[in-house]
């Protein structure tokens, strides 16, 4: 998945963010690092998106309004490493990351292979390093299976990026594909409907801005609108007349957590 309303926008979304959440944080360290951002945070610590697509339902809905902590992947300093808790990407993390097809552009997927890891997908379901994968985050919106999006790698049914085809052209080895060094591959929650790794190939590490840290705000509105680099007046008055009825108040403030594999 620009700004919109102030806030860069981004495409996706899927199941409820309170999945379990990586180790290193606690809810408390948690809302903690959220209360600081939200008093002291600036774009160099903390961004705001809006997520203007479906592609990570059920986690994140269209119209799921974000700030996004820009620290938690930084490398630490010296004293900020005891101030804040910084650690490195895991599989099952929810980032914000520059579409490495056009870094203009802002996406949120979940990731899932790191440096290494050895990826495929056969009638749905997602193996990795050669063992079946437990996804409780995924929903699967159709139930026919595409020969390309459901059985990858495999010979793409539809027009795919030149990224994408070096990834099948220079790393897939044994039906695998294999995870290049400071590189990632990230999936949509939505998995059915889901544009990602799958088409457009890997997300350099340099690429990736951080991690959804809270829904501040959720509104359904349509994907039009939302993905439009300013207010339209149809959206301006959408707001005016049904702010409080379109409002998914259970959201708001609610925190986003990936999900631990281990």
């Amino acid at each position: 998945m620009n700004s919109s309303q102030s806030a860069a926008t981004v495409e996706t979304a899927i199941s409820q963010a309170s999945h379990k959440g990586e180790p290193p944080r606690g809810t408390i360290a948690e809302w903690t690092v959220t209360i600081i951002l939200l008093l002291f945070g600036t774009t160099a610590l903390v961004q705001a998106f809006v997520i203007p697509t479906g592609s990570m339902e059920d986690t994140l809905l269209i119209g799921d309004h974000l700030l996004v902590d820009k620290l938690a992947y930084a490398p630490p300093g010296p004293l900020s490493k005891h101030l804040l808790p910084y650690h490195t990407i895991q599989r099952g993390d929810i980032v914000v990351f520059r579409y490495p097809v056009d870094v203009s552009q802002t996406y949120v997927k979940r990731v899932i292979g790191i440096p290494g890891d050895r990826v495929r997908i056969e009638n749905k379901q997602l193996y990795r390093n050669g063992e079946k994968v437990k996804e409780p985050y995924v929903y699967y919106k159709t139930e026919y299976i595409d020969s390309y999006r459901d059985n990858f790698p495999g010979e793409p049914n539809t027009r795919i990026t030149e990224s994408a085809q070096e990834m099948l052209e220079k790393h897939a080895v044994n039906g695998e594909v294999v995870v290049p060094p400071h590189h990632y591959f990230v999936m949509g929650d939505n998995r059915d409907s889901s544009f990602d790794s799958r088409y457009w190939g890997f997300v350099a590490r340099e690429n990736i801005i951080g991690k959804p840290l809270i829904i501040y705000w959720s509104y359904d509105a349509p994907t039009e609108r939302l993905a439009s680099t300013s207010i339209s007046l149809d959206h301006a008055l959408d707001l005016f007349q049904n702010f409080f009825t379109k409002t998914r108040w259970r959201r708001t403030f609610r925190l986003i957590r990936g999900y631990s594999f281990e």
